[in-house]
C-alpha cells in the first residue's frame, strides 16, 4: 500500500470517526436537546457507515472484498444526502408528511438494492471491475441508468438543503447564524467534492467525498458546542413565532420596527419589510390609518382597539429584556372580533326580550337597582310605571297567539317611540311592561297617559282584522324614608295597577291616590 493511498484511508477514517463520535455524543445527550437531534443522529451514523465502508474498500485486496464493502458503504451513501436534507428541513421547521417521507426514501432504498444486486441487471454499473492498470483497490466503472438517477437525486438533496439554509440567512438573528454557516458549508463541501469527482478532476478510481467530510463534522461539532445548535435553534424560534395565531410586532429599544410574524401580516396586510427600522408610530399609522391608541407601555394589558375594517383586537405589550437591560418591546394583537360578537349576542339574549326586542325583566332589575340607589342617595325623585294590556287573554283566545305576539310587539314599539333615553323601559312579563324614571309621580302619570293615548289611537291591523288595544297603568313614587326598597316601590305600582283595572281599565292610577281613598 503506497503512501498516497494510506493518506486517503487516513482522511476517510478521520471523517468516519468524527461522525461516529458526533452520533454517539448527540445520542448520549439527546434528552437535553430538541427533537432535531434525532435526525442528526441518524444522519451522522449514515455518514460514518459511508466513510468506514469507503475506507475498507480502499484496504481491500480482492474484487469480492471490494464488492462487499461497496454494498456496505451504500447503506450510508444511498441515504445520507436525503437524511441531511430532512435534518435541515426539521431544523428549519418545514413539515414533511408521512406520504412524502415514503416517497423520498423510495429512491435511496432502490439505489441500495440496485447496488447489492448489480450483477443480475447492471442497471447501476454497466461495468464494475478492478482497474486493469492501477490494480486493486482502484476500480474501473461505467455508470448505468440508475446510477444517473441516484446521482441526480443525491445532488438535488444536497443542493436543496444548501438553498434552504441559505434562504433563512437574512431573517435569522446574528447569534444563530453560526449554526446556518455550519449547515451550509456541510452541504457545500460535499456538493463541490462530489461534482469534481464526477467530472474526473480527482484521482481515478477514488471517491474524494468521504475524505473531506471531517471538515463538515468539525463544523457541526463547533456549532453544537458554541452556538447550542440542538438546544436553541433559530428555526424553532421562527417556526413558533410564525405559527402563533396572535399577531406579534417586535420593536427595538427606540420603538422601531424590527420584526413581525405571519399572523400580523394577515391582520395588517399593509405591513412589509420595507418598514423595518421605521418608528412604530409611523408604521402604525401606515398599516391602520390611525394614531397609536395610547402610549406604548408594558402595563398596556387587555386594551381593545377597533379598526376601520371592523376587526377588534386585544393589545398587550411586554418588555424584551436581557440581563435587566431593556432591549425592546413586544406587541401582541389578538383578534377578538368573533369573541366580541358572541359576547354581544349573548348579552343581548340575556338582557333583551326575544319577542319585543326591549329590555327583559332581568335587565330591568339589574339596571333599575342602580338607578334607584343613585336616586335615593342623591334625594332625587324616582317613579315606576307598571303597564298592563287590557283584555290580552281575550285577544289570544279570539285571534290566536300569533296575533297576541303581534299586539305585544306593537305596544312595545309605540311606547318606545314616546320614551326618552333617560327612561328605563322593559317587558316585565306576560302582557306587562314597566318603566322607571328619575321624576316624581306627576311626571310619571303624565307619561303613562301619553302612552295610553298613543296606543289607543293606533290600533293594530292584522290579517285577522283590526285589533283595538288599550292600556291600564299603575304609577308609584319612591318615598324617601328608611326601609324603602325597589321591591316595595314595585309592589305599590302593582297595587295602583290593580285599582286601574278594577275601575274599568284604559286608565292610569297613581298609588298616592289609592292611599288617599
Amino acid at each position: 500500500m503506497n503512501a498516497q493511498l494510506t493518506a486517503y484511508i487516513t482522511l476517510i477514517c478521520v471523517s468516519g470517526v468524527l461522525n461516529l463520535y458526533l452520533c454517539l455524543y448527540v445520542f448520549i445527550k439527546r434528552h437535553n436537546y430538541t427533537n432535531i437531534a434525532r435526525f442528526f443522529i441518524v444522519y451522522a451514523l449514515s455518514i460514518a457507515i459511508y466513510c468506514f465502508g469507503s475506507a475498507f474498500c480502499l484496504m481491500a485486496t480482492t474484487f469480492q472484498q471490494i464488492k462487499y464493502w461497496t454494498i456496505i458503504l451504500y447503506i450510508g451513501l444511498a441515504f445520507a444526502p436525503l437524511l441531511g436534507l430532512l435534518f435541515i428541513m426539521q431544523y428549519l421547521g418545514i413539515h414533511v408528511s408521512k406520504k412524502m417521507y415514503i416517497a423520498l426514501f423510495t429512491i435511496p432504498f432502490i439505489s441500495f438494492i440496485m447496488v447489492a444486486t448489480n450483477d443480475l441487471h447492471h442497471f447501476f454499473y454497466r461495468e464494475f471491475k478492478i482497474d486493469p492498470i492501477l490494480g486493486a483497490p482502484y476500480v474501473y466503472e461505467k455508470i448505468g441508468i440508475w446510477y444517473m438517477i441516484h446521482g441526480v437525486f443525491i445532488f438535488s438533496c444536497m443542493f436543496v438543503a444548501f438553498l434552504l439554509a441559505l434562504s433563512r440567512w437574512r431573517e435569522t438573528a446574528k447569534v444563530y447564524r453560526p449554526q446556518l454557516i455550519a449547515l451550509m458549508f456541510g452541504q457545500f463541501i460535499s456538493i463541490i467534492t462530489a461534482f469534481l469527482y464526477l467530472i474526473g478532476v480527482t484521482p481515478t478510481g477514488i471517491d474524494q467525498v468521504p475524505m473531506v467530510l471531517w471538515v463538515s463534522s468539525l463544523l457541526y461539532l463547533w456549532a453544537i458546542n458554541s452556538s447550542r445548535m440542538f438546544t436553541i435553534t433559530p428555526i424553532a424560534k421562527n417556526a413558533i413565532f410564525n405559527s402563533i395565531n396572535d399577531g406579534v410586532i417586535v420593536l427595538d429599544e427606540s420603538y422601531r420596527l424590527i420584526e413581525y410574524n405571519k399572523a400580523c401580516k394577515s391582520m395588517f396586510p399593509k405591513i412589509n419589510r420595507s418598514m423595518f427600522g421605521a418608528d412604530f408610530e409611523k408604521v402604525w399609522f401606515g398599516i391602520s390609518g390611525r394614531k397609536i391608541p395610547s402610549n406604548l407601555e408594558p402595563a398596556m394589558v387587555n386594551q381593545e382597539i377597533e379598526l376601520t375594517t371592523g376587526r377588534i383586537y386585544q393589545v398587550r405589550t411586554s418588555l424584551l429584556q436581557h440581563q435587566n437591560d431593556s432591549k425592546g418591546l413586544l406587541i401582541i394583537f389578538t383578534d377578538i372580533t368573533e369573541l366580541k360578537r358572541l359576547q354581544l349576542e349573548l348579552e343581548y339574549q340575556a338582557y333583551y326580550d326575544e319577542l319585543t326586542q326591549i329590555f327583559n325583566r332581568r335587565a330591568f332589575f339589574q339596571k333599575c337597582e342602580r338607578l334607584f340607589h343613585e336616586a335615593m342617595k342623591s334625594s332625587l325623585p324616582f317613579t315606576t310605571i307598571l303597564i298592563d294590556i287590557d283584555y290580552f287573554k281575550k285577544v289570544n283566545d279570539t285571534y290566536g297567539h300569533d296575533v297576541g305576539d303581534q299586539v305585544l310587539k306593537h305596544v312595545a314599539q309605540v311606547c318606545q317611540m314616546q320614551v326618552g333615553k333617560d327612561i328605563l323601559f322593559a317587558r316585565y312579563g306576560g302582557e306587562e311592561f314597566i318603566l322607571a324614571l328619575k321624576h316624581n309621580a306627576s311626571v310619571g302619570e303624565s307619561l303613562a297617559n301619553q302612552l295610553r293615548q298613543q296606543v289607543e289611537s293606533q290600533p293594530l291591523t292584522t290579517s285577522e282584522g283590526v285589533v283595538a288595544v288599550t292600556l291600564s297603568s299603575g304609577v308609584a313614587e319612591a318615598v324617601k324614608q328608611p326601609g324603602e326598597t325597589l321591591n316595595h316601590l314595585l309592589n305599590k305600582a302593582d297595587k295602583a295597577l290593580y285599582v286601574a283595572k278594577r275601575e274599568g281599565r284604559n286608565q292610569v292610577c297613581v298609588y298616592a291616590g289609592v292611599e288617599n281613598g
